[in-house]
Order: structure tokens, then C-alpha cells, then sequence
């Protein structure tokens, strides 16, 4: 016995209306052009309103992803190119993530008067609880490049509680020497505002290359509308105090640090380095990143950051792959194969959420 098939046309009992699919693909494009942009809020706190930008919703459950800009910038020109790459694109629908910009600094912002007392590096750390209470996040994972760096590494300090993890491009803890303020004085007399900005952003050999990068955040910086916003960010990120970070004064929970082989800043991270808890720190440093590892080294960045997340315990069986095959050749050689495998245990263990295995003797190297 055969059984034919046959077709059978079954009509919509409520067809859309004329016109009505256009309408549902054009709102479906608005909804994904809304994500993309992210939406955009502006924040009371003690010390002046903060912008932020809120992609996705995320997981409840899970800390939002905070992001921090440096001296020069604001969110999009710091972070757009490393959070929309495409395989940072697992992590960014995993989690709320959450850009803030310093007061005055994102695009649109007013021009502060003549005279304007702006914030210091202290109060800016202290209008970021108001962040997180606004959007109602209990904890999040901190992203700071530079001067947002070092603001990220004071807030917590201050509110450990609040810090699951934080990732720290370029810092630098200490408040500037004698010799620095010297330096300083003389740069001012010598040099423009964005020449300043630029030698704090790259280093001596990549302004000398003058790049493209370069010259579009020359550009950028001399020709934006708020400069004297800017500035005022600047000389505040200038007077910065020291941290007084050591083994007994350091932070609580898990720490990466990114520098790159030729950032200017390259010194003052391993000073950093050597000043946290082993067990719980990873120090990364990227070959031919520049001082802008998340702009010229996005793939390695999100990789590592991967290994760094599920060593907190999420995203437990994200796929490893650039990183994970080229561990044992990127390593340091200076350092041994037990050392190998502590980091790998530290960067890449998901399955205990929240507490690090110990290392044997310190924070590894990673040249990628």
C-alpha cells in the first residue's frame, strides 16, 4: 500500500492588513538600529550629571559590563570598534553593557564657562555608584583604558562589593612625580593641547610613524567642538593622587591588565602589576598594540577577555579558539611550562564561579 502526499494550502485566518508587513520589517530594523546605538540616559549624581549608554538587557543574574574612556575620547571612539567586533558579539548578548562617559565629554555636550570647577579624579570615581543604582545593577565587571582606568581602580577600591572584575588598559596608579609636574610645565609652554593628549595616548614611536590612526584622532581631538571640556578632563586626570595600591592594599576580586609593547604607559603597568595579588591578577601584554590595544588589537583583546570571564565562572563554554591555540607559542618564554599552566587554569576555568585557583609564585606575561 502507497500513501500519497499531498499539498495542501492552508490560508492565513487574520492576513496582515496592506502595508502592515512593511510596517513590522520597518519597526523591526528601528528596534535593531536601537540596539546598535544603544539607549542613551543622563544620570544624576552628587557631583554633576554623567551620559551612559546602555546596550541590551541582558542577564539579571550576571554583572553588567561598565566601560570607563580615556583623556581624548569619550565611549564610542574608545570602545565602538572593540565591542562591535564580531567575536566580542557572544559576550555583548550575554551581559548588560553600559558605557559611561566622563562629565563633558561625550559628543553633544555643553561647553562648561570660563572658570568652571570641574571634577576631580576622587569625584568622578564617586558619581559611579549613582550609575549603578540608576540602572539597578548590583555588580558589574569594570573596562577602563587610561585616565577611566584609573577612575574604575579608585572606585574599587572604595566599593569592592560592588566589582566582580576588572580589566585596566594602560593605568597608572601613581600621581605625577616632580620630575612629571616639570615635564609637564614645560610641555604646556611648548606644545598644543592635542600634542599633549596624543603623547599621553600613543607612544613617542607611533607619533613619530604618524599613522592614520594618528592623524584621525589629531583630527578629531583639535577640531571637537567641546575642547575645553576636554581640557578641563585632562588637567583633572593630570592632578591625580597616588592610590597607595599594594599587597595589602589592593583590589578584591579578579584583575587583567593591558598594556601594549609600545604604549607610553607600558612602565607604569608592570610597576602595577607587581603590586597586586598574584593570584588573582593576569598581565597581558599585546605585541604591536600601541597604546590603543583595543582599537589596533580588537581580536586578541576579545579573546582574552573571554579566558577572563570564564575564569569568573560565566560563559563557562564560550569557544576558546585564537588564544587557545596559540597559548603555548604566545607565552612569555621567559617562564616556565608550570607557570603556563596556572594561567591557563586562571584565565580559563568556568566551572567555579567567582574564586581564582592560586599561583604558584606570580601573575603571568602574555606577549600576543
Amino acid at each position: 500500500m502507497t500513501t500519497e502526499m499531498q499539498e495542501i494550502a492552508i490560508t492565513e485566518e487574520k492576513p496582515l492588513l496592506p502595508g502592515q508587513s512593511d510596517a513590522v520589517k520597518d519597526a523591526e530594523m528601528a528596534a535593531r538600529i536601537l540596539l546598535d546605538q544603544g539607549q542613551e540616559h543622563r544620570v544624576e549624581t552628587p557631583h554633576g550629571v554623567l551620559h551612559a549608554t546602555v546596550h541590551g538587557t541582558g542577564n539579571a543574574r550576571r554583572p553588567a559590563i561598565l566601560t570607563f574612556h580615556d583623556v581624548g575620547m569619550e565611549s564610542k571612539s574608545c570602545f565602538s570598534t572593540l565591542f562591535k567586533f564580531e567575536e566580542m558579539q557572544e559576550i555583548v548578548k550575554n551581559f548588560t553593557v553600559v558605557h559611561v562617559d566622563a562629565p563633558g565629554q561625550e559628543d553633544g555636550a555643553a561647553i562648561y564657562p570660563a572658570g568652571y570647577q570641574y571634577a576631580s579624579m576622587d569625584q568622578i570615581s564617586e558619581m559611579i555608584p549613582a550609575v549603578l543604582q540608576y540602572f539597578n545593577f548590583r555588580t558589574i565587571i569594570g573596562v577602563g583604558v587610561g585616565a577611566g582606568a584609573y577612575i574604575l581602580s579608585k572606585f574599587t577600591l572604595s566599593n569592592p562589593e560592588a566589582v566582580e572584575g576588572l580589566v585596566l588598559v594602560n593605568i597608572d596608579t601613581n600621581a605625577r612625580g616632580w620630575m612629571d609636574w616639570a615635564a609637564q610645565k614645560l610641555s604646556n609652554l611648548t606644545s598644543s593641547l592635542t600634542d599633549q593628549i596624543l603623547s599621553h595616548l600613543f607612544s613617542q614611536e607611533e607619533m613619530s610613524a604618524n599613522t592614520e590612526l594618528i592623524q584621525t584622532h589629531r583630527e578629531r581631538i583639535s577640531k571637537s567642538p567641546n575642547l575645553i571640556n576636554i581640557e578641563l578632563f585632562w588637567k583633572s586626570y593630570q592632578g591625580r593622587r597616588d592610590l597607595n595600591i599594594d599587597r595589602n592594599n589592593t583590589f578584591k576580586c579578579p584583575v587583567m591588565l593591558v598594556v601594549g609593547d609600545q604604549a607610553p604607559y607600558e612602565e607604569a603597568a608592570v610597576e602595577c602589576n607587581s603590586k597586586l595579588d598574584p593570584t588573582t591578577t593576569s598581565f597581558l601584554k599585546m605585541a604591536d598594540a600601541g597604546g590603543m590595544p583595543q582599537l589596533t588589537q580588537p581580536s586578541k583583546l576579545t579573546e582574552a577577555f573571554k579566558y577572563f570571564i570564564q575564569g569568573m565562572g560565566y560563559m563557562a563554554s564560550s569557544c576558546m579558539t585564537r588564544l587557545s591555540r596559540s597559548r603555548t607559542t604566545s607565552l612569555s618564554s621567559s617562564y616556565s611550562m608550570e607557570g603556563s599552566r596556572s594561567r591557563s587554569r586562571t584565565l580559563s576555568q568556568g566551572s567555579q564561579g567567582g574564586q581564582l585557583p592560586p599561583s604558584p609564585s606570580h601573575t603571568m606575561e602574555v606577549s600576543c
